[in-house]
């Protein structure tokens, strides 16, 4: 597998692939990461979850006082807070994706999953080739290349999604027992036609009231089925949803961040910039100027 043919991809994920929320689950992805030679780290610490994927190479990953070897498929896990350290002298091949999970945004039980895995004993998997997120990992490369695939966007962000559960299903045991039903439920009919109403209404108000009109139910009849099968409120799904609009606004059209807020149906500039700051850490401005160097292939530090 040679990860110069990926590093494209890693600027689509980059670009397009920031936030995963499905199932009552809101991720946070703080990059994405391909890089064909990678030798030593400092020590240091994050404040969120980043996991290594080791395609080729040798070396060690330190965490505290504990050693463990690195070879080619092996997996780890770095925890929020953990000081931690990676070394090689003749460089390793790795994937990698940092993230967290958005707590206001998230289900309580999957908000005691995260809180499980920051206390995980399990931070290291050897022979990973075979296993399903290592067959994810390198799906979502594959189709992080291929930007003319007509539903580049919607594909990409499932497989990240799904690469992103794999990867908490090896290290956190929770989830390989019984997983509260409700968080895998297939999506009703009502919730399908309510989040396709909203999606192609984003520049109205939609008031709850207004959406469930339009499906023949009560107002707390829909707001209970937002809150069951996404474990998020329904104004925050639509606030979710006016955000991921402006992303792709910003990213690929040349409208004023005015019209934009228009288009997302903001009632006004500076109420829109401050929600999307707030969400995104980062102005709508800077959002768009965002750039990702394809040509960083070596890392080293020290």
């Amino acid at each position: 597998m040679d990860l110069n043919n990926y590093l494209s991809g890693k600027i689509s994920l980059n670009y397009f692939i920031h936030r995963l929320n499905q199932n009552g689950a809101s991720f946070h992805i703080h990059y994405w990461g391909v890089m064909p030679n990678h030798y030593d780290t400092q020590w240091h610490k994050h404040s969120f979850f980043e996991v290594v994927y080791v395609i080729k190479g040798e070396g060690v990953y330190i965490e505290d006082d504990r050693t463990y070897p690195l070879q080619e498929n092996t997996l780890f896990l770095s925890r929020p807070e953990v000081l931690h350290q990676i070394k090689s002298k003749k460089g390793l091949s790795l994937l990698y994706v940092a993230f967290d999970l958005i707590d206001s945004e998230s289900s309580e039980s999957w908000i005691k999953i995260m809180e499980t895995a920051k206390q995980s004993s399990n931070i290291i998997l050897y022979d990973v080739e075979e296993t399903e997120t290592a067959l994810l990992w390198r799906s979502l490369l594959l189709r992080a290349t291929n930007r003319h695939n007509e539903f580049f966007e919607e594909m990409l962000s499932n497989t990240a999604y799904g690469l992103i559960l794999s990867i908490l299903q090896d290290f956190v045991p929770l989830l390989n027992k019984s997983h509260p039903k409700q968080d895998y439920e297939q999506y009703s009919a009502l919730l399908t036609q309510a989040q396709l109403y909203i999606h192609d209404n984003l520049s109205n108000s939609l008031r709850l009231t207004e959406v469930a009109k339009h499906l023949h139910i009560s107002g707390r009849h829909l707001s209970r089925i937002f809150v069951a099968e996404l474990g998020v409120s329904f104004s925050k799904y639509v606030q979710d949803e006016r955000i991921k609009k402006a992303m792709v606004l910003l990213k690929r059209s040349k409208l004023s961040i005015k019209e934009i807020s228009e288009e997302t149906g903001f009632m006004n500039v500076h109420y829109f910039t401050r929600v999307f700051s707030d969400m995104m850490q980062t102005s709508p401005g800077k959002f768009r100027s965002l750039y990702f160097d394809k040509y960083t292939t070596t890392f080293s530090e020290g």
